[in-house]
């Protein structure tokens, strides 16, 4: 039996996504993602059974890294509107932060594979933010729509200025982020 290595898993995850986002999913074998790694085809095996459950927990791994980091240093006892614009300010820090994660994550977020792979498990994960969003509306602070709306006026706007911000076609200041989430808030803000 193969003994895991964190560091190995790490570079295999690096590997696979950074990949993917250059050739795409079908071009990317598990003997280049080995390649690319520094490891052995078969030590891929150790950790992912085949390419599906590699896509599998490569999604909910940048999933699971963004959730956590979005709410990283949100106070719960503060104003709907600050923890907002927090998570917000978060959200955008992580994704030009880790661009090859959110690339990942914009390309499979909607995916078919990814709705039959994993999607109990995407809603578990997203679970903090939906409640968030129904907190929100309980307090009359949203607007009483869906949920899911919400949740997509909030985000989507900000997925389309990073690829834009990723194309060299929009430059990030403190101002501009600033703006942005703002709008974010007035779409959704009763």
């Amino acid at each position: 039996m193969r003994y895991k290595d964190a560091d190995k898993k790490e570079r295999i995850i690096i590997a696979a996504i950074q990949l993917i986002n250059e050739v795409g999913l079908a071009e990317t074998s598990m003997s280049k993602i080995a390649k690319n790694a520094g490891v052995s085809a078969g030590t891929i095996y150790v950790y992912f059974e085949n390419k599906e459950d590699m896509i599998k927990k490569l999604f909910l791994t940048v999933k699971t890294d963004m959730q956590q980091k979005i709410f990283r240093g949100i106070d719960g006892s503060l104003p709907i509107e600050v923890q907002f614009k927090q998570i917000l300010k978060n959200y955008m820090d992580y994704v030009v932060k880790n661009k090859d994660y959110f690339l990942f994550f914009e390309q499979y977020i909607n995916s078919p594979l990814i709705q039959k792979l994993c999607k109990e498990e995407t809603q578990i994960i997203a679970k903090p933010l939906i409640e968030f969003f129904e907190r929100g509306k309980e307090q009359g602070i949203f607007k009483q729509i869906d949920t899911n709306l919400i949740f997509i006026y909030a985000f989507s706007p900000l997925m389309q200025i990073a690829k834009k911000h990723f194309n060299g076609e929009f430059e990030f200041t403190e101002q501009k982020v600033d703006e942005i989430i703002q709008m974010s808030w007035d779409s959704i803000k009763a």
